[in-house]
């Protein structure tokens, strides 16, 4: 083989590694972005369940004062919502707080995480819910139990 024939063979592969790393890039950047930004809506999601149930047992300590004068152990379940909602807001959170058949507190908290890496493919928030539930015990026996 001629030096001449070795160099018209070795231009051929010119730039060939240029469109092997224009493909190759973007697709590492994509899964290095769902890897980090994958791993922030988990951290966010256990975060909002966290403070679903915090709000959630805040509100379920919420005792209903005139009874408890009375000898019966009970929550109010007013003061148990605004108990709720009132952690919800010291914690920066959205979220709603209902009272399901008299004797639970249901908390769903929505948190939006911004995003790392793939705001370069146009998501650059991550929105998240959470929830809580806590059981409005009511002892009616004037807290000497079964």
């Amino acid at each position: 083989m001629s030096t001449r024939q070795g160099l018209r063979w070795a231009g051929t592969e010119r730039g060939a590694i240029s469109v092997f790393l224009a493909v190759l890039v973007p697709g590492l950047l994509l899964i290095i972005g769902l890897a980090v930004d994958g791993g922030a809506k988990v951290a966010a999601t256990q975060r909002a369940n966290a403070i679903a149930d915090e709000a959630a047992r805040a509100g379920g300590q919420a005792l209903d004062v005139s009874a408890a004068l009375a000898g019966q152990i009970r929550v109010d379940p007013a003061a148990a919502v605004a108990a709720a909602q009132d952690y919800l807001d010291r914690n920066d959170v959205q979220g709603a707080v209902t009272v399901v058949d008299g004797d639970t507190l249901q908390v769903t908290t929505t948190i939006s995480e911004p995003t790392s890496f793939l705001g370069l493919i146009g998501i650059s928030t991550l929105t998240v819910e959470g929830s809580g539930t806590a059981d409005l015990i009511t002892d009616s026996s004037g807290g000497t139990g079964p």
